[in-house]
């Protein structure tokens, strides 16, 4: 599974990709991520199923290129917008 998370505190995004989503979250809420321990409370913007961690791994770095940042921005245009 593919996730975005919007940092409540700077407003900045976090990609990556979990096989536990609910505890995955749980763990960066509670800051025992290195990456985001300093940007805590977060929100999940967004998530995909994959069928494997090989898509999942793929799709995050899709998603983390020009294209990929477009395309995320597109589809969640009506959040970012309010």
């Amino acid at each position: 599974m593919y996730l975005i998370l919007k940092s409540l505190k700077d407003g900045k995004k976090y990609t990556g990709y979990t096989k536990d989503l609910p505890s995955r979250f749980e763990a960066h809420q509670k800051g025992q991520v290195q990456s985001t321990k300093n940007r805590r409370p977060f929100e999940l913007i967004y998530f995909e199923g994959c069928k494997n961690q090989q898509d999942a791994t793929k799709r995050e770095k899709y998603l983390k290129t020009y294209y990929g940042k477009m395309f995320l921005g597109n589809r969640l245009k009506s959040y970012f917008t309010g």
